[in-house]
């Protein structure tokens, strides 16, 4: 559920960063990545995270982007986008899909909710940290109950306290 605006926050209050977001922040030249950027320094690098999951889902995708290179010129940028992936989750809180997070994985599963696996074990990651999802993602994550979730990317949500 998105934070009422004026909404206190905890001072030990974690977001974590999904992959859309991750993205944006790694475009040097988005203005929405730098929106993220400059929250994400008010706000305190400490109080974030990301997940493997979204881990798992962008290697593969950078790994895909790698194979289909051909050209000596079409590989280097490949694996320098790869090791520039890699050097970002290095220095990223990397929460794990442990036995809570688990748990947390089967109810919403069980229920049949129209959310896919992935980002079902994202909400589950999230909900077993007491954490606030940080995704553009609103109209999926928004049908798992009790799931916070915010989009950084929008205007207004920028102009809220924190």
């Amino acid at each position: 559920m998105p934070r009422v605006s004026g909404a206190p926050r905890r001072s030990d209050e974690m977001f974590v960063l999904d992959s859309d977001h991750l993205s944006l922040i790694d475009r040097s030249e988005s203005e929405l990545g730098a929106r993220i950027r400059r929250r994400i320094q008010d706000v305190g690098p400490a109080h974030f995270a990301t997940t493997i999951v979204n881990y798992d889902e962008q290697t593969r995708g950078w790994l895909a982007f790698s194979a289909k290179a051909k050209r000596n010129a079409e590989q280097i940028e490949a694996y320098r986008r790869l090791e520039k992936h890699l050097h970002m989750y290095c220095a990223t809180r990397v929460l794990s899909f442990d036995e809570l997070a688990a748990v947390r994985f089967q109810a919403p599963q069980s229920s049949k909710l129209k959310v896919g696996t992935m980002d079902l074990r994202i909400a589950a990651i999230v909900l077993a940290h007491d954490a606030t999802l940080l995704s553009r993602n609103l109209r999926d994550f928004q049908r798992v109950p009790g799931l916070r979730v915010e989009d950084w990317t929008n205007k207004i949500t920028e102009a809220e306290p924190l």
